[in-house]
């Protein structure tokens, strides 16, 4: 992290709308955020919201991260591990994003499986995990519990191949 000598000299401040044009989020969720703690913004005078330009930044993230399926508790986790003694730089972005690297091969790991099994499935036709002799065969994979399990914890069916 920098030290506080590197401080940022805060810019000018942005109204919520133009927070919400610059960002593409709209302003009801930009509010949402700052309920939840994910982004600040000083109130002037007349009571309206006014946010540094960072928080431009902070949104893209919060963004992003959701499309990487991280929820905002997730997303809010990440965020407090950010310097509050300067405005984040790029070398504190890119050492809270290391934690996306991880999320991203899960993911894509998970929709090769996916992709795999509906090739299986479709050319098969009895779109029945139950009755597929190929891929569950006697319902093994029931024994694991409810809901597809093939797809959700590759691990557990390894232990119930022959």
């Amino acid at each position: 992290m920098s030290s506080p000598s590197r401080r940022a000299k805060p810019g000018p401040v942005l109204t919520i709308q133009q927070v919400a044009r610059r960002s593409g989020v709209a302003a009801s969720a930009l509010r949402y955020y700052e309920e939840r703690g994910l982004i600040s913004a000083e109130r002037a005078a007349s009571g309206h919201r006014r946010f540094e330009r960072s928080v431009l930044r902070r949104i893209a993230f919060i963004v992003f991260a959701q499309r990487l399926g991280f929820t905002l508790e997730e997303v809010k986790q990440e965020l407090d591990k950010l310097p509050s003694d300067h405005i984040p730089t790029g070398a504190d972005w890119e050492q809270l994003s290391q934690v996306w690297t991880q999320r991203v091969d899960e993911r894509i790991a998970e929709l090769q499986r996916l992709k795999r099994g509906l090739a299986e499935c479709i050319s098969c036709g009895c779109l029945s995990l139950a009755q597929c002799r190929l891929a569950n065969p006697d319902d093994r994979a029931g024994a694991l519990g409810a809901g597809p399990r093939y797809w959700v914890g590759a691990r557990d069916i390894k232990q119930l191949l022959p």
